[in-house]
């Protein structure tokens, strides 16, 4: 017999974690405990010692996070059980009885603290003494799920992208030759959850009232500050350390990184001690890693041409000499060849009605915002509009797609001579980030800004220029200069070309293409031009080396008459004298004899790597052998020493899989069996590294889809 009147009494707890989790999109993230999203019900079974009666027995929940939970903070909260559930509250409803058990659907609301949670029970029976039970612990995400929810995402093709897609690309290069990099994120690997909640509790804003930062932690705003913080290091313990600079014995290139989930591990493992080394490709990538992982649609964006524009005044200079030496300044203000940023997706509650949606966060350290190396979020909607007034940092991502470039011409005496060239259009170029459901790049750069030259995007730029220079600044004598100045009325036009594919190891062949075309000062005559070329290594930040090449060539140019000059970069030249992501700056300047005016023509080259191919079994199947052949075929005239292989893919491959391969001949192939054996379902992706002395990436990547183990 039952006693009915004897005291409630808890028996046991199941938090039902594998179906919720499947209901809240996180099993991926593993099944063994509870993950669940704010704003949507989970279920959990309890058991007691009698059957539980509603009339007589009281069930209060309380769920608590943070270091000292409060009902003031947001981080406490107690909710009783009843029939209906009552709005965005928490709340415990819709119970059913079965013999002992008891099933109750729990909700969170769609504006509550995100973190681990403790959940207990409190039971008691009329004015008796209550006693407590521990039910055990849940973590609880962002959730672009709910219509409710600040990172609401109304679209599941986006959803599956920009949350579930657990790997993807990042855009590097130049804007004439963008190279797609593969990219492991790794956001469900069971460990990174619990990782990026360390993140936060090492950030300053923790340290300083680590109760007030969990109580902020309901706030998309806030957390993705915090974040955009804390994967930098020049202020805390952050994720990584940057170097821009050349020697990275110290730690790891930042492009021989495959994925998010190394870098993350290795700074849990060593206690938050930042990891060596990233640049803005893989501090972008972890953060995406990160925010994936709490919940936020978030994308990598490149931006090609990327202004750093540190004064605010919304211009660029850059210098040559009269032999084509693009010089070195003490200016941080640069023009880097790209950058790379996240969007992530979101409602912007502290902004007027209009600026919701896709919002940048740049990780990367460039400058400090309310104290801190952080960036963002910044509309994409305000940066287009030129509405910088409004928060983040919405300036200083304005002028890295919109900035002016003035090109000065210096002379022997180190003066300032003429200026070159005043580029309205040559900043925030082929601004790119990963097709939705595909390979495919996607260009977005229509919405940053309106096409370029058309009245639209002038009017925006003079109202940002108003708002960051004041009106005095927007008609200044210098300004003034430049639109005074006509750059079109030139008698010839010269241009580069590569007259075949550029590869690291050979010679390079150019063309010069001249042309001769109607002036003012010489409409219809020939011309004269003396023409001096020179070849540099050009950095990632924009910068340049001290010159590898010169050479000077004289032409006479009738009107209407076209020249083609043959040009050769020879290996010997840039053999040693590159970085190792193997750019070349060629710049020409070329002097009319008959007025002495100069004119500049610049190309930059990107020496391809060899490629590798990557061929995997027909048939893929969670915990069946994939056999996997990777070939490589060193096509330079030069061998390829100390080389290493390293292969990554969430759910295909635990960690990682490294292989040393010694030295491979000029002309030589390779050929390297592997066996995976898969360990999730769905689309995957291999992504394959392999780095040598003289090649720090040749990169390739398959897609597969895994099958379910058949049952």
């Amino acid at each position: 017999m039952v006693d009915l009147g004897a005291a409630l009494e808890l028996r046991s707890t199941d938090l039902q974690s594998s179906r919720n989790n499947k209901e809240h999109h996180t099993q991926e993230m593993g099944l063994k405990r509870l993950i669940v999203r704010r704003g949507q019900i989970f279920k959990l079974q309890l058991s007691f010692n009698r059957p539980f009666q509603s009339q007589t027995d009281d069930i209060t929940f309380v769920a608590e996070t943070g270091p000292e939970p409060t009902e003031l903070l947001g981080t406490r909260a107690t909710f009783l059980l009843t029939h209906t559930r009552r709005g965005n509250v928490w709340s415990a409803s819709d119970f059913a009885i079965h013999s002992n058990s008891l099933q109750v659907s729990l909700f969170t609301p769609a504006n509550a603290v995100i973190g681990h949670y403790t959940l207990k029970i409190e039971l008691s029976q009329g004015q008796s003494h209550s006693v407590t039970y521990p039910l055990g612990t849940f973590i609880l995400l962002f959730n672009p799920w709910s219509a409710e929810d600040d990172v609401y995402l109304p679209s599941e093709i986006l959803l599956q992208e920009y949350i579930m897609r657990d790997y993807g690309f990042v855009y590097k290069g130049h804007e004439r030759f963008i190279t797609s990099w593969p990219w492991n994120y790794g956001q469900f690997e069971e460990d990174i959850i619990d990782i990026c909640f360390e993140i936060l509790n090492k950030s300053l804003y923790f340290l300083n009232n680590s109760s007030k930062d969990y109580s902020k932690r309901n706030d998309v705003v806030y957390v993705s500050r915090v974040v955009s913080a804390m994967i930098n290091s020049n202020d805390d313990n952050g994720v990584l350390q940057g170097n821009w600079g050349e020697d990275y014995s110290r730690g790891v290139s930042p492009l021989e990184w495959n994925g998010s989930v190394a870098i993350l591990r290795q700074w849990s493992a060593r206690g938050g001690q930042p990891v060596k080394y990233g640049q803005c490709w893989v501090f972008a990538s972890v953060m995406c890693t990160v925010m994936r992982c709490l919940g936020v649609p978030t994308r990598v964006v490149s931006n090609f041409r990327s202004a750093h524009n540190a004064d605010g005044n919304l211009t660029i200079d850059t210098y040559y000499d009269q032999n084509a030496e693009m010089l070195p300044t003490q200016k941080r203000d640069k023009i880097w060849n790209f950058h790379v940023w996240d969007e992530c997706w979101m409602i912007r509650k502290d902004l007027p009605p209009g600026y919701n949606g896709w919002q940048v966060l740049d990780p990367t350290p460039q400058q400090t915002s309310s104290g801190l190396f952080c960036c963002g979020p910044a509309s994409v909607k305000a940066i287009m509009e030129g509405d910088v007034h409004l928060a983040y940092d919405t300036p200083f991502v304005y002028a890295e797609v919109n900035a002016d470039e003035v090109i000065w011409l210096f002379g022997d005496d180190g003066q300032a001579r003429e200026i070159l060239a005043h580029n309205t259009s040559s900043t925030g170029k082929e601004i790119s980030t990963k097709t939705v459901g595909s390979d495919q790049r996607q260009n977005i750069t229509r919405s940053y800004k309106y096409p370029e030259g058309s009245p639209e995007e002038r009017s925006v730029f003079m109202k940002a220029s108003r708002k960051m220079l004041g009106p005095q600044r927007t008609s200044s004598p210098f300004l003034d200069l430049l639109s005074s100045r006509d750059f079109e009325d030139q008698p010839a036009k010269l241009q580069l070309h590569l007259a075949r594919t550029p590869e690291w190891g050979q010679d390079l062949l150019l063309k010069l293409h001249v042309w001769r075309v109607p002036d003012r000062a010489h409409p219809q005559g020939p011309i004269g031009l003396e023409v001096r070329f020179c070849a540099q290594a050009l950095l990632h930040g924009g910068a340049t080396r001290e010159p590898l090449w010169r050479q000077m060539v004289h032409l006479n140019l009738d009107f209407g008459k076209e020249i083609q000059w043959p040009l050769l970069l020879p290996y010997n030249n840039y053999r040693n004298k590159l970085t190792d992501e193997k750019l070349i700056r060629v710049s020409g300047i070329a002097k009319v004899e008959e007025t002495g005016r100069s004119l500049l023509f610049l190309k930059d080259i990107s020496l391809e790597p060899p490629h590798l191919s990557i061929e995997v079994s027909e048939r893929a199947e969670v915990g069946k052998v994939l056999q996997v052949h990777i070939t490589l075929t060193n096509t330079l005239t030069v061998a390829l020493s100390n080389c290493t292989m390293v292969l990554e893919g969430s759910g295909l491959i635990d960690g990682q899989v490294a292989n040393d391969l010694g030295t491979l001949v000029a002309g030589e192939t390779i050929q390297i069996q592997l066996e995976l054996y898969p360990i999730k379902a769905g689309p995957r992706q291999l992504q394959v590294l392999i780095s040598s002395s003289e090649i720090k990436e040749i990169k390739g990547y398959k897609d597969v889809f895994i099958a379910a183990r058949a049952v």
